[in-house]
C-alpha cells in the first residue's frame, strides 16, 4: 500500500491518535470512526466519521473512505463488523482474531486448544455454572465479564469463592469468566509484529506494575534470563501463527516463583506497555502495526536504551494543569500528552518516558517525577 492511501481506525482514543501520528509521518491519510467530536485522534485525522463503534452505517462510511482498516480496541461488536464490511476495505487483525479475543471465554478456550499455559478458569452464566465454578476454583479469584471492561473495570476480585454469587450479581449477572488468582512474582508482557507472509519481529520483554487495575509503569527491557525470554516469545509466536495474525500482538504474562509463565490476557492491538518503543526503539509499536497491515516490511525492533514508561492519570490535574515544562528540563525525559478532556480521575491523559542507560536509575527518576506531580496536585503520599 503506497503513501497517500488511507488507513481507517475504529476508535479515536489515545492509541488511535498515536497510530494516526505515525501514519501521517509515513505519508498515509487517516480516517477515524469515533462518536466524540473531540476524540484524541480527531486533530490528526483527514476524515472523522462521528458514529458509535457499533454503528453499521458509520462503519460502512469508514470503509468507503479507507484502503485498509484497523482498530484501537478489541471491544467492537463482531456482528456489526460482519454486517458493515462484507466486501469493503480489508480489516487487520482479522474478524476471526477479534471474535476469539474479545470474548474472554472464547479466548481461554482458544489458548487451551493450543496447549498454551494460562490461569485456571471457569465459565459463569447461570446458577448451575456458578456452582460448578465455585467448586472447581474455591480459592481467591477474579470474576470478569466475558466481553468489555478494561483497566480493572467490569471485574471483581474475590478473596474466596463463597463471594462469587454476590460478585456475579454486582456485574449484572452477565456472562462471565472466573479466573483463579495467581500468586505471581511479577507481570510481564511481550509484543511482536507479524506480516501476512508470516514474518515476525518481537520487542524485548517488559515488566509491568499496576495500581488499582491500571498500568502504572513499564520497565523495558525486563531483567529476564534467556530461557524466560525464549518461552515468552514461543508463546506469542504460537498464538500469532495460529491466528495467521497480521499486525501488532501483545501478550500479558504472569511469572510465578518457580519461573513458569502463564498467559493473563491477549491484546490484538498496540498496547499501553509498548509505549516505550516510541522513543527507545528503532521502530515504534505503532509504526510496526501500520507496516504489517499496509504490506510493508516489518521494522527493526532493536531497543537502543533502557526506558521506563509511566502513565499520567487525570488525578494529577485536580489542582490545575501540571507544570510539565519543569519536568522536561531533566535529561532523558519525554512527555506524551493525548489531548483528552476532561481530566477525570483514573483517566489516562498521557505518559512520561524516561530514558537512561541504567534501568534502575530510569525507574527511580520516573517515580520521583510522578511523586512531584502528585504532591503538586494535593494527592496523598504513597507508602
Amino acid at each position: 500500500m503506497a503513501p497517500g492511501s488511507t488507513i481507517g481506525f475504529i476508535g479515536g482514543g489515545q492509541l488511535g491518535r498515536m497510530m494516526a501520528l505515525e501514519a501521517r509521518r509515513m505519508g498515509f491519510r487517516v480516517a477515524i470512526l469515533d462518536p466524540a467530536p473531540q476524540a484524541a485522534a480527531a486533530p490528526v485525522a483527514d476524515v472523522h466519521v462521528r458514529a458509535a463503534l457499533d454503528d453499521v452505517e458509520g462503519l460502512r462510511a469508514l470503509a468507503k473512505a479507507s484502503d485498509v482498516i484497523t482498530y484501537e480496541t478489541e471491544h467492537v461488536p463482531v456482528a456489526a463488523l460482519r454486517a458493515a464490511l462484507p466486501s469493503e476495505a480489508p480489516l487487520w487483525p482479522s474478524l476471526d482474531v477479534l471474535a476469539h479475543i474479545q470474548d474472554r471465554l472464547a479466548q481461554r478456550r482458544f489458548l487451551e486448544s493450543l496447549a498454551l499455559p494460562q490461569t485456571a478458569y471457569a465459565e459463569v452464566h447461570d446458577a448451575e455454572s456458578l456452582a460448578v465454578a465455585r467448586s472447581r476454583l474455591p480459592g481467591p479469584g477474579v470474576l470478569k465479564r466475558r466481553e468489555g471492561g478494561y483497566d480493572g473495570l467490569g471485574q471483581a476480585r474475590l478473596a474466596e469463592a463463597s463471594g462469587l454469587e454476590d460478585a456475579w450479581q454486582k456485574l449484572g449477572a452477565s456472562p462471565c469468566v472466573l479466573e483463579a488468582l495467581v500468586p505471581f512474582v511479577r507481570e510481564l508482557s511481550i509484543a511482536l509484529g507479524r506480516d501476512a507472509e508470516g514474518h515476525i519481529r518481537a520487542y524485548p520483554i517488559v515488566e509491568n506494575v499496576h495500581r488499582s487495575g491500571i498500568l502504572h509503569t513499564t520497565v523495558a527491557p525486563a531483567e529476564v534470563n534467556a530461557d524466560t525470554a525464549e518461552r515468552a516469545l514461543a508463546i506469542a509466536r504460537t498464538l500469532a501463527d495460529a491466528f495467521a495474525y497480521v499486525g501488532l500482538l501483545t501478550v500479558e504474562l504472569f511469572e510465578l516463583a518457580d519461573g513458569r509463565l502463564l498467559i493473563n490476557e491477549v491484546a490484538p492491538r498496540v498496547h499501553n506497555s509498548g509505549h516505550f518503543t516510541w522513543g527507545a526503539s528503532a521502530t515504534s509499536q505503532f509504526e510496526q502495526h501500520l507496516r504489517a497491515i499496509a504490506g510493508w516490511p516489518l521494522g527493526d525492533t532493536t531497543t537502543y536504551v533502557p526506558a521506563v514508561m509511566l502513565n499520567l492519570l487525570g488525578d494529577l490535574w485536580q489542582a490545575g494543569e501540571p507544570r510539565f515544562a519543569e519536568l522536561c528540563r531533566e535529561d532523558g525525559v519525554r512527555l506524551h500528552l493525548y489531548g483528552k478532556s476532561p481530566a477525570r480521575k483514573g483517566r489516562k491523559m498521557g505518559h512520561l518516558l524516561v530514558l537512561d542507560a541504567d534501568r534502575g536509575r530510569a525507574l527511580a527518576k520516573a517515580e520521583r517525577l510522578h511523586a512531584e506531580l502528585s504532591r503538586a496536585a494535593g494527592l496523598p503520599e504513597r507508602g
